[in-house]
């Protein structure tokens, strides 16, 4: 029995619940009960409501990640017992810090992009003065000399 190369509410419903849980569609699409990317992406162009469907899938992936970010953060993680000098002198154990750094920033990075109204930053402009265009007349200096 091969992938499966046809399109169903059922597998695309289990495909969105993967997701759901914070897996990549490549990762989904790695298990061999799934169908490839190609045929997924397939789909999201043929079917409005799978294409509605992984929207909202990937929104909450966004929501999930922003919860495991916080457990990350909460978490410590203890690095590997380091072994120093002849004598056999160790170092304790220390918390895993630069590894929790990077799990969070790859999330929040993955977040912004996923739901950036939600997760991006914000950008606050202000402006005050006027704005207009002034034509030059012949033999009048140009701006900037």
């Amino acid at each position: 029995m091969g992938r499966p190369t046809d399109y169903n509410e059922t597998l695309a419903t289990e495909i969105c619940g993967r997701l759901i849980e914070g897996r990549s569609l490549r990762s989904v699409c790695r298990d061999e009960d799934m169908p490839s990317t190609t045929a997924v992406f397939s789909w999201l162009s043929k079917y409005p409501e799978f294409a509605a469907q992984y929207a909202r899938a990937c929104e909450l992936r966004a929501d999930a990640d922003h919860e495991e970010i916080r457990e990350i953060a909460d978490t410590p993680i203890m690095g590997e017992e380091i072994t120093e000098g002849p004598d056999g002198t160790t170092i304790k154990r220390g918390d895993a810090i630069a590894h929790r750094r990077l799990q969070v920033d790859v999330r929040k990075w993955s977040m912004a992009r996923m739901q950036p109204r939600k997760y991006g930053d914000r950008q606050h402009v202000e402006h005050s003065g006027k704005v207009g265009l002034e034509s030059l007349v012949a033999g009048d200096e140009k701006p900037g000399e």
